[in-house]
């Protein structure tokens, strides 16, 4: 069997949050919106159906508290979580924090404005916050 690697755009565009026991989470690099990438560590998959069923329940387990966390985190008005993967195939899950100020409410947020660098120490924050929330579990 073939060994989990991210796919390269997705490690690109994000930064390592944690590990979970089915997912890698990584931070996607913009600060325009608080944007969680959720990835099953395993190689070959495409498709939510590709996982086991076990792993699919696990999955649902790892976005709730994933969502959770964001939320208590951002103080956010609506989560979106949704897997797209038409531009990266490797499966992987966005756990979105939005709020009705974003530049894109109430729309997608793909397309609608160009990635914002975090300012100096703001991801780290973010990353923080969201692993003490989540040892809260």
């Amino acid at each position: 069997m073939a060994e989990f690697t991210l796919d390269p755009q997705l490690e690109a565009d994000s930064l390592p949050v944690c590990e979970l026991e089915l997912c890698t989470v990584r931070l996607a690099k913009d600060a325009n919106y608080p944007w969680l990438i959720m990835v099953p560590k395993y190689a070959g998959l495409e498709e939510l159906v590709d996982l086991a069923k076990q792993d699919q329940h696990r999955l649902t387990d790892e976005i709730a508290a994933l969502s959770t966390a964001l939320r208590a985190v951002t103080g956010c008005d609506k989560l979106n979580v949704a897997a797209l993967g038409n531009m990266v195939r490797q499966l992987h899950i966005h756990v979105i924090a939005r709020f009705e100020s974003d530049k894109a409410w109430p729309g997608p947020i793909w397309g609608k404005v160009e990635a914002s660098s975090y300012e100096d120490g703001k991801a780290d924050q973010l990353i923080s916050g969201l692993l003490a929330a989540l040892s809260k579990k």
